[in-house]
């Protein structure tokens, strides 16, 4: 079976329908799981003390906003180039996910970054190329909104995902490109000596799991919601021109 099939509204529906719930249950006990490991059955960094805890909410988010736009990406470059609505309403859909994971990623960051740096905000190249994602997702949401034909909309905001993946980038590989930063480098790495402890690496990849299987629930959701809106806008169009 191609995945092309899936563009088809109606068997797009019916998988999600199927394997949502799972992916919800699924996503719950993860990130249950993980962020009670992480935050209550882990010990204190003997540098950061318990403020290293923060690290089970703040990387997964932060790697599901950046995630998130590159999803974004992959899918408006499918509706550019083969037309498939259902990509649209993906990328669509996926909007309101990503920013909030990219509002928790900053709040989470502050939080740390206040005892860490003293200060609640700095102008290092990965939060300022973060604040500019974040303004791209706040952007490509309202163009949605201000465009009433839904394949116009689509058109433009494609263009602008194309244009906000620099900072999506960005975001993922500032500290490499700037070492003066302030931000501290991957907290997962293959290198072992820049990698955290195991006794933090685990609670966070189960959190990670869960923040990802989150992540693909609620875009099945609200695109199977996008799917429902467009064809009620095409019965509504219909009527009126009866």
């Amino acid at each position: 079976m191609s995945i092309w099939e899936y563009a088809n509204p109606r068997r797009f529906m019916a998988f999600t329908d199927r394997w949502m719930p799972w992916l919800f249950a699924t996503a719950g006990v993860a990130m249950a799981l993980g962020l009670a490991w992480g935050f209550f059955f882990t010990p204190d960094d003997f540098r950061q003390g318990s403020t290293v805890k923060i690290i089970y909410l703040h990387v997964p988010s932060a790697m599901m906003a950046i995630n998130a736009w590159i999803m974004m990406l992959v899918a408006s470059l499918i509706w550019l180039i083969r037309r498939h609505h259902v990509s649209a309403l993906a990328a669509k859909a996926a909007a309101p996910v990503g920013i909030t994971m990219t509002l928790i990623a900053l709040a989470t960051g502050a939080i740390w970054g206040q005892p860490m740096w003293g200060t609640w905000w700095a102008w290092d190249p990965r939060l300022t190329s973060f604040l500019i994602l974040f303004l791209f997702y706040v952007g490509y949401i309202a163009l949605w909104a201000a465009i009433e034909d839904p394949d116009t909309a689509a058109d433009l905001t494609s263009v602008l995902c194309l244009v906000g993946s620099v900072f999506a980038l960005l975001s993922r590989y500032a500290v490499n490109f700037w070492n003066q930063g302030l931000h501290q480098g991957a907290t997962l790495s293959m290198d072992k000596e820049e990698n955290i402890a195991d006794v933090f690496w685990f609670p966070l990849l189960v959190s990670i799991a869960g923040f990802v299987l989150l992540f693909v629930a609620l875009v099945f959701y609200r695109t199977r919601t996008e799917i429902r809106a467009r064809r009620l806008h095409a019965l509504e169009l219909r009527e009126r021109m009866a």
